[in-house]
């Protein structure tokens, strides 16, 4: 999808939407327009223009990295997966948020908290203006415009929700003069419900790729069943989507056999992928790229790596050590990965701590599991098809960052100028679609909701499909030399028993943590599951003895830091007595 947005409005400001679109998709191809007037909208051509200009909120209005739909600052590296990366001045508003530090004048938080309003004005004005214009479209077409404008809404919200959870909720019927007078106390959840209930209702199995079906409305009425605990209710829905749910394009949902493939641009609009959001390059804006990834490489690469900047989103040495298996090739639920003897071997503390040379590294020979490799990069081993990870030379600040590169959503050597858009100032605006819920990632939610609903057996076939998918050597990461020899000492294998309910309970939350890490989900899933503060304070207990600087005194708060604050400048506006204060800012 190709979308050329100008001036994004916020929720403050939503009476008029003026788009400027061009389009070259799958599904649509509309004309470069200006301002346009609602006798211009008000054709099946003017309305779709609405939708698609809904669906580029998708990747975010402001251009700006914090408001990106993988959350890769909210999700990973506050759910401490991953840390900022780069060094101490570089995007240092970042700093004191993943130390759980935020304030509520982040106008990062700002930024995120208008473009997802944003993207719910815009989708009412899809529905408003079908509502205008009742001879504009075929009942078909009303159906499936009117499911898709519901179901981006019912995503906007979801992320509001999760974020914040204390939101103004309104829909189309409610005038823009109207909105800046509602306060935060909203029911979000009956909301997003009913507009996944009517996406799943309205809109078709098979579409134009890049579009949303009724199978992602599905998938994600479980997700918000899920969230809010229904996990009966999610059962239901996560079971019509594993029996019976395709792609837009017809193909069965399934896990693809190479877990790389999901983060390969040659792979877009794959078997796995529920709903995305679609990328374009070479539109003459970089924002129709990745550009929310576009500090997420290594740093200083030249033309041995990707991007050549900025060196921002390091994965965490704890999460590098989430990845140590016992003998058995099951990881060591029991927390001790983290101990010295178990700790996966890597550069810094060979060097930081132990003052070693880098070029004398011995690296780990430890059993790992292979998911370690597609996550992280680490020194001596292959990264992608460019060179093995050189170690410090790709880390902007070593002492301040650690030792690991981000793997995930990072573009192929030979992919270069064809996959990517090189005409701004960095390499790293990639084309690849980024992908908001994937098969495993609604596998591992059905298995959780089947734990708690007692259902073990159930969910032992649903972490062991996953796990299966992982463990098939022939998509391990192999040496570079040639040789067809596995980068590392992989051994990973299935469980044959989830054991007790709650053993159960840790076993699919850890299966979670090694499959989607860095992709934003981590931070909610700790608060849903209500093990936030003592998780995220065992992880900054251990991060905070190596990365020191930026670690060292941090805490997270219970009762205060499982929530984001409302945006100070919207409650400036509004008015505090229309907008209320999350607890403890």
């Amino acid at each position: 999808m190709t979308i050329r947005k100008t001036k994004q409005l916020g929720i403050i400001a939503m009476s008029v939407l003026f788009l400027g679109i061009s389009c070259s998709d799958e599904f649509l191809e509309v004309a470069p327009a200006a301002s346009l007037g609602d006798a211009q909208l008000g054709t099946k051509d003017g309305i779709e223009g609405l939708l698609i200009g809904t669906y580029a909120a998708l990747n975010g209005v402001f251009g700006n990295r914090f408001e990106g739909p993988n959350h890769w600052i909210t999700g990973s590296i506050m759910g401490g997966e991953a840390n900022k990366g780069t060094d101490a001045g570089d995007y240092s508003t970042i700093n004191p948020i993943q130390r759980y530090e935020t304030d509520p004048t982040s106008g990062d938080l700002d930024s995120f908290w208008r473009g997802r309003y944003e993207g719910i004005a815009r989708a009412n004005r899809v529905l408003s203006t079908i509502t205008n214009n009742p001879e504009a479209l075929q009942a078909a077409d009303e159906a499936r415009i009117s499911g898709e404008a519901r179901m981006l809404r019912g995503h906007f919200y979801f992320d509001l929700v999760k974020h914040f959870e204390n939101i103004p909720v309104f829909d189309e019927t409610v005038a823009p003069d109207d909105v800046i007078l509602l306060p935060n106390n909203g029911d979000a959840w009956a909301q997003i419900e009913a507009d996944f209930q009517y996406a799943y209702d309205n809109l078709p199995a098979t579409t134009d790729a890049g579009r949303v079906n009724k199978w992602a409305a599905a998938a994600y009425m479980g997700k918000a069943k899920l969230f809010q605990g229904k996990f009966a209710e999610a059962i239901t829905w996560f079971n019509d989507v594993i029996a019976n749910g395709v792609t837009p394009t017809g193909e069965k949902y399934a896990l693809l056999d190479n877990p790389a493939d999901i983060y390969n641009a040659e792979f877009d609009n794959h078997a796995e992928s529920i709903m995305d959001v679609e990328s374009a390059n070479n539109t003459g804006s970089v924002n129709n790229a990745n550009y929310f990834d576009d500090l997420n490489y290594p740093y200083n690469t030249g033309p041995d790596g990707p991007g050549n900047c900025c060196g921002f989103f390091q994965p965490s040495i704890e999460l590098g050590n989430s990845y140590r298996t016992g003998a058995d090739g099951l990881p060591l639920l029991d927390g001790s990965y983290n101990d010295p003897s178990n700790e996966v071997a890597n550069n810094f503390k060979w060097v930081v701590v132990d003052g070693n040379d880098e070029s004398t590294f011995v690296p780990d020979s430890g059993p790992l599991d292979p998911r370690i490799d597609i996550s992280i990069g680490r020194i001596g081993l292959p990264y992608l098809d460019w060179i093995d990870h050189p170690g410090q030379a790709w880390i902007r600040s070593f002492p301040y960052a650690g030792p690991y590169s981000p793997k995930k959503y990072i573009y192929y050597k030979s992919q270069e100028n064809t996959l990517t858009d090189g005409s701004s100032w960095t390499r790293g605006y990639a084309l690849m679609n980024y992908t908001i819920i994937r098969y495993a990632d609604v596998l591992l939610m059905a298995a959780e909701a089947e734990i708690e609903a007692g259902s073990l057996a159930t969910a032992l076939d649903y972490i062991n499909q996953v796990r299966r998918r992982a463990a098939n050597a022939e998509f391990w990461t192999k040496k570079s030399d040639g040789s067809g020899d596995n980068a590392a000492n992989y051994v990973i294998s299935e469980y044959s028993t989830l054991g007790s309910q709650a053993q159960a309970r840790e076993i699919v939350r850890f299966e979670r943590k090694l499959e989607l890490s860095g992709e934003g989900h981590r931070f909610f899933d700790l608060v849903r599951w209500g093990i936030a503060a003592e998780t995220l304070n065992a992880y900054l207990a251990y991060e905070s003895q190596y990365l020191v600087t930026k670690f060292g005194g941090a805490s997270f708060t219970a009762g205060k830091s499982e929530l984001y604050p409302i945006p100070q400048n919207q409650i400036d506006i509004q008015g505090t007595d229309v907008l209320t204060q999350n607890p403890g800012y």
